[in-house]
């Protein structure tokens, strides 16, 4: 194995440079990632060793382009394609061969596994997918995680400091990358468990993977078998989960709009900017600002389901969604297409009528939000802008029985599907519930917030936004008037308009 001691540089912050060390202290021996391999002695472990997964289809040629850099500078065998190999079959290897070499007193392997750190890079549906592997293998030592952004909207890096905007590809760049990885902090979040239940029909099949593509967020997303318990007599269970966020209505089915025109004609969409602008056009050809004339009221949310929520030791209790409610997005991170954090902080009248608190992505609750049309999504332009708070809860669940609407769209971590909704009396159940906790990694500029850390000014942003709340319908009608002012639409300074998705 080469173990040459290079030592490279990064920019810190702007001001002076940061060593990111020898780049043995990233590498990992083949025998502890190829089983059939003969065991080496080091003279020190690597003090960061890292494996990488990156999606080459991700970002155009970058993912490609990334996979080069990666296996220049590290052992080619800790750098993997997710379209060649799942990440699910990697890390089962890995830790079976961890534990192999463990039970012989293996002190490399032992610390090997004590200090790995993973990386990923691609779009949020992908980093949700290893995050998804990771929480499956439930270890007690979860490895933390650090997302490298090669998506289109990107809110996993940028929710922990890792930027949005696609990364450059050669070889400085890529160790100046491991660099900040080596120096980040470990970071708990919330894991949100989501099922899907369908009764059994009477006659045909009844999967939702066939015409539907599911995203690889849900990646386990199949039919429990009837011992689980899970199970629900009468009816089909298919499970799966996120971190960022679940989302059903108008912007699910913008998205969709676009994940099928990329798959007609990937060739068109290879540049990140291009992306981003056939994405906004979507939104303007599917009625985002013009819903009277193109969006039916039958699709609205409270027609189509019928909402409860669960707060921390509670009990379910129906949660009143406004009539002109279009889209409603379950959020865990402070970040929603491309940077916008539609919770916001809630003012002090909130938090006393309402029990409404900060976003904090470690607190077992997600936050509940509403958006009525895209003049409503613009107030997220606005200083203190966010949607319709319409609650936080521990678990949520939507029941969607017969009714004008026989979809709707449904998204999950930047990744849409096409749900179909019950024809007869059939009953489709989709709930989300507070799971377990996976480990991110953050770099300097996280957005991202602890009930750990202390709360300061600062660190939430503006301490009482009431006065910009639009809540309510009439909050709403009279808020309208306000569009156009200069003042009300000055773009936040962490916020690029290109990176909208």
């Amino acid at each position: 194995m080469d173990c040459r001691m290079d030592g490279c540089a990064i920019g810190s912050n702007g001001s002076g440079s940061k060593s990111c060390g020898p780049l043995s202290d990233y590498r990992i021996p083949d025998y502890i990632l190829k089983p059939d391999s003969e065991p080496v002695i080091l003279d020190n472990a690597p003090s960061c060793p890292v494996v990488v997964f990156i999606n080459s289809r991700s970002g155009g040629q970058l993912g490609s382009g990334l996979i080069k850099s990666y296996r220049e500078v590290l052992n080619e065998a800790q750098v993997f394609d997710l379209s060649e190999e799942s990440p699910d079959k990697v890390l089962h290897r890995l830790y079976a061969n961890f534990q192999r070499l463990k039970s012989n007193a293996d002190t490399l392997a032992i610390q090997i596994e004590k200090s790995l750190r993973l990386i990923v890079a691609g779009g949020d549906g992908t980093a949700s997918w290893l995050l998804g592997v990771v929480s499956d293998l439930k270890l007690t030592h979860s490895p933390p995680v650090a997302t490298v952004p090669l998506g289109t909207g990107n809110n996993l890096p940028f929710s922990f400091g890792w930027g949005k905007k696609n990364p450059a590809t050669d070889q400085e760049a890529v160790k100046s990358f491991l660099g900040l990885v080596k120096g980040a902090r470990e970071m708990r979040i919330d894991s949100w468990h989501i099922i899907m239940r369908m009764r059994v029909p009477q006659e045909g099949p009844c999967d939702p993977i066939a015409p539907l593509e599911l995203p690889h967020s849900l990646h386990a997303f199949h039919r429990v078998t009837g011992s689980d318990e899970l199970n629900v007599e009468g009816y089909h269970t298919f499970r799966g989960g996120f971190w960022n966020y679940f989302s059903m209505g108008m912007d699910a089915q913008v998205s969709y709009g676009f994940h099928s025109e990329r798959k007609k004609n990937p060739e068109k969409f290879k540049n990140q900017l291009t992306n981003q602008g056939t994405y906004a056009k979507l939104g303007l050809k599917q009625g985002w600002f013009a819903p009277s004339l193109t969006h039916s009221s039958s699709r609205n949310i409270s027609q189509l389901a019928k909402v409860k929520i669960m707060k921390i030791g509670g009990k379910w209790e129906e949660l009143k969604i406004p009539s002109s409610i279009r889209s409603i997005i379950c959020l865990n991170l402070p970040s929603f297409s491309g940077g916008f954090n539609p919770w916001g902080t809630p003012g002090t009248r909130k938090k006393q009528d309402r029990d409404l608190t900060a976003p904090y992505v470690d607190d077992g609750l997600i936050e509940v939000v509403g958006f009525r049309d895209a003049w409503h999504g613009l107030v997220l332009l606005a200083p203190n802008g966010h949607g319709t708070r319409l609650a936080q809860a521990h678990r949520i669940r939507f029941e969607f029985h017969k009714g004008a609407a026989d979809h709707t769209f449904m998204r999950v971590d930047g990744e849409p599907w096409k749900q179909p909704l019950p024809s007869n009396d059939e009953t489709v159940v989709v709930e989300i519930s507070h799971l377990r906790q996976v480990t991110m990694l953050a770099n300097g500029h996280c957005k991202s917030k602890s009930v750990e850390e202390p709360a300061t000014p600062s660190s939430h942003g503006h301490e009482n936004d009431d006065s910009d709340s639009l809540e309510d319908e009439d909050e709403w009608k009279e808020g309208r008037k306000k569009f156009g002012a200069a003042d009300t639409f000055k773009l936040p300074d962490e916020v690029d308009i290109a990176h909208l998705s």
